[in-house]
């Protein structure tokens, strides 16, 4: 069965795995994303050594990624913006490459095995450290004319637009939410996680409740837009805290709480989590080489 090396850079790790055809995992594992391009070409390398015999690398990355291989927009990865980094990365490996943006390899996932299959025009939504996202029209990916199709965490909800702070992402990512518990406790940002925060919610805690019910009333007011903006069968929430089995409840309970108000919308967005978690991207990378290097092993979506 042939099988692909999937990479994963993120901001923090970078992490791979071994991908097999019909969406087996054989190994993954992670280390510290390398703070330069040549390190990171470097690890790349040593670790394509350990799996030889490879049909192809697939890559998830951060930015707005060209067809040529120039990746676009911004990121916490200074250096990956302006070489052309899928070249580099075939000229160090040697074997075919496939490179796209995280968020796209999520829904590619989904749309492969997972919550998207069967479906045509579905929104991804990756919660995390910002908003991420995906459009797909007839089973395809909409990227746009600037590469910035599914970028939702741009989207403005306030008319009193100050800065870049005031962008959905930094007001209502998982960050944003450590981010105003943090400062409303006068404690150290880095001391705190979002996990720690819906722990101290359940026990009780007034700072923590409200910041949440705020934060499940941003994202039901982003994803609200984003419904009539594209009308989708489905908006797939992913990223790390997809994986609350409230998380759906309590959005949906502040969209029943806009639609109540706004009398002149009939069409309540229809939310599910994404299937796919933490290796989403890594399966998803693996999909999109497939399907641009051999898609007769791609099923018809």
């Amino acid at each position: 069965m042939d099988r692909y090396l999937a990479f994963d850079i993120g901001g923090t790790f970078l992490k791979y795995g071994v991908v097999y055809e019909d969406m087996t995992l054989f190994e993954t594992n992670k280390l510290k994303t390398p703070n330069s391009l040549e390190g990171l070409l470097s690890a790349m390398e040593e670790i394509s050594v350990l799996y030889k015999g490879v049909n192809g690398v697939a890559v998830s990355c951060p930015g707005a990624v060209s067809g040529e291989g120039i990746i676009k927009g911004s990121s916490a990865l200074h250096y990956l913006h302006g070489p052309n980094v899928k070249r580099l990365i075939e000229d160090r490996l040697n074997v075919p490459i496939f490179m796209e943006n995280d968020a796209h390899c999520a829904g590619y996932a989904e749309f492969w095995k997972g919550a998207a299959k069967g479906r045509k025009d579905v929104l991804v939504m990756v919660l995390g450290t910002g908003i991420g996202g995906a459009v797909f029209k007839n089973a395809e990916l909409h990227k746009g004319a600037n590469l910035h199709g599914g970028e939702f965490g741009y989207m403005l909800l306030n008319s009193e637009v100050q800065d870049s702070n005031d962008v959905w992402s930094r007001v209502a990512s998982t960050k944003a939410l450590v981010r105003v518990v943090a400062e409303r406790k006068n404690i150290d940002v880095d001391s705190l996680t979002g996990e720690q925060i819906f722990t101290m919610a359940e026990a009780g805690d007034e700072v923590c409740l409200q910041a949440l019910d705020r934060f499940y009333h941003l994202l039901a007011v982003g994803i609200y837009n984003l419904q009539y903006i594209y009308d989708p069968e489905v908006i797939l929430l992913g990223g790390g805290i997809s994986a609350r089995e409230d998380l759906i409840k309590k959005i949906d309970e502040k969209l029943d709480g806009i639609l109540a108000v706004v009398d002149l919308a009939k069409v309540k967005p229809n939310i599910e989590a994404c299937k796919f978690k933490q290796n989403a991207n890594l399966f998803g990378a693996v999909y999109g080489w497939l399907k641009e290097f051999d898609c007769s092993k791609v099923a018809p979506i």
